[in-house]
């Protein structure tokens, strides 16, 4: 007769996920659960837009003037067409804008905190682990950056950007120089937790083997110091990428963002705008409201995210 197999059965990531305290708190949130439903609908939006929108608003060939200032799922006076949430001064349908308009706010989103974070995270690496005058420069430059409002921050470095490209680039590099001037207004607070974070680990006893044995500073920095620091940067990337949307969203809305031809959800608040005391309310209302569900959702995930990390609430 065979003895049962007593060998220990590994578990497989997924499982050790689902029985993790962050997921078990993530259970236990109604509001991390709805954050994230939201989130994860307008996200899917955004990336299948050419799927699900009736029509691409930003094509000239689809577009009707007839069907313009068309009130909500009302037909048209004109065409008899009926549009879920109306349509704009030019007849785009509003609905297909917003889906085509959250792509672009969602992109510069993402681009934007990934640029913040890759150079918060190497400088905040320097200056906690090399120390001296290296330290002291980051240090100070990053001070003085904080001394200003991240949105004016932002305005002067997209002003200064925009002004050394060509001007028939100038459309064409609209959102990478937008990108760009968001990204460098937000890596003070990578560079700062990160830097915090360095002082505490290079004294450990991990890193003091790694360098009996010779290992090099900059692999030191990736391999041993940098996985350790990560948590309280995925806690501030969640919360930033919000601030980032709003950002892009003003910028857009002053007239000094995504261009008339790609334009964000700000440019379309901005456009809304004008007609909003005409009685076209739709135009500005539900890019606002979408403008808001996304960045809200984003934040109370990252909030949850922050005390779901904290060892100390646990």
């Amino acid at each position: 007769m065979s003895s049962p197999d007593t060998t220990p059965r590994v578990k497989s990531r997924l499982a050790l996920a689902l029985e993790s305290d962050v997921f078990y708190s993530f259970r236990r949130s109604p509001v991390a659960i709805v954050s994230a439903v939201v989130v994860m609908i307008l996200v899917f939006s955004a990336l299948f837009a050419p799927l699900i929108a009736p029509t691409n608003p930003f094509d000239p060939a689809s577009l009707n003037l007839m069907n313009g200032f068309t009130p909500p799922s009302a037909p048209n006076a004109f065409t008899g067409e009926t549009f879920l949430l109306g349509t704009d001064d030019q007849g785009r349908d509003v609905f297909s804008t917003i889906l085509y308009g959250m792509r672009i706010s969602l992109f510069v989103g993402v681009a934007a905190v990934g640029f913040a974070m890759v150079l918060g995270i190497t400088l905040g690496l320097l200056s906690g682990y090399v120390g001296g005058w290296t330290e002291t420069v980051i240090m100070r430059i990053a001070d003085v950056q904080l001394t200003f409002p991240s949105i004016l921050v932002a305005m002067l470095i997209f002003g200064i950007a925009k002004g050394v490209t060509p001007v028939e680039y100038r459309d064409q590099m609209a959102i990478w120089v937008l990108i760009l001037a968001i990204g460098l207004s937000d890596w003070v607070q990578f560079a700062r937790v990160v830097r915090g974070a360095t002082l505490v680990e290079k004294n450990k006893e991990y890193v003091q083997a790694a360098r009996l044995i010779g290992r090099k500073p900059g692999a030191i920095m990736l391999w041993h110091i940098l996985p350790n620091v990560l948590s309280p940067v995925l806690v501030i990337a969640t919360i930033s990428l919000a601030l980032a949307i709003i950002a892009e969203a003003t910028l857009s809305f002053l007239g000094v963002g995504a261009p008339p031809t790609q334009p964000s959800l700000g440019t379309l608040i901005r456009i809304g705008q004008g007609f909003l005391f005409s009685g076209e309310w739709w135009i500005l209302f539900f890019p606002a409201v979408t403008l808001l569900a996304l960045a809200l959702s984003v934040n109370l995930l990252g909030d949850w995210l922050r005390d779901a990390l904290n060892p100390r609430l646990r």
